[in-house]
């Protein structure tokens, strides 16, 4: 038999948040507003940055090299320990990190370069050769200067060989004649032979 009552004791639900739905609609829309007034305005021109072009400058990654610093957590970044780059304004820790940082896309656009490189008309790529042939032609040597340079060292490598080979000999004389003094004759004729050495020279 159960015993049935009118007071029904059931969850408490109070605690749960209750949601205005008309004011979370009223948020939605005017987000929407929001957006479509963004999407709207007109856009302006395009940035137009510069083609890449190369280094006119040489990239100092050897000038703290073997040197120690005190590391401060206070010191300025131009300061702190790794690379400075004075155009990003951020520390890099190492040379290969460095290198892909000045290399890459953030870097070089805030040198005002797009990451493309200027393609090049035929005329420039004519002008470039003959600038490299001009350069060429200054300091160039023929076959006979190779020819000449090769039996120079050829003759140097001999040269190295042969004194190698006279100082070898003059160890090896030095050698036997510190063996010889360290014997003492009358006890190597006593026993029956005349030094500890090999019979090999």
């Amino acid at each position: 038999m159960s015993h049935t009552s009118n007071n029904v004791s059931g969850v408490d639900n109070t605690f749960r948040r209750k949601f205005d739905r008309e004011e979370y609609l009223e948020r939605a829309r005017e987000r929407e507003r929001q957006e479509e007034e963004v999407r709207s305005k007109p856009k302006g021109p395009p940035v137009q940055r510069k083609p890449l072009k190369h280094r006119d400058y040489i990239v100092d990654l050897e000038s703290r090299l073997g040197k120690t610093q005190v590391v401060t957590p206070v010191a300025p970044l131009s300061q702190q320990a790794g690379y400075y780059c004075s155009v990003c304004e951020c520390v890099v820790k190492d040379s290969a990190n460095y290198l892909d940082h000045i290399n890459g896309k953030k870097h070089q656009r805030a040198l005002g370069m797009s990451m493309r490189v200027e393609r090049a008309s035929l005329k420039q790529v004519q002008e470039r050769f003959d600038n490299l042939k001009k350069r060429k032609d200054v300091g160039s040597f023929t076959e006979q200067d190779l020819d000449e340079r090769i039996l120079k060292q050829q003759q140097e490598e001999e040269e190295r060989k042969r004194q190698r080979k006279e100082r070898k000999k003059e160890k090896k004389k030095e050698k036997a004649a510190e063996e010889e003094a360290e014997i003492d004759p009358d006890v190597a004729a006593m026993m029956g032979f005349g030094g500890f050495r090999s019979s090999k020279k």
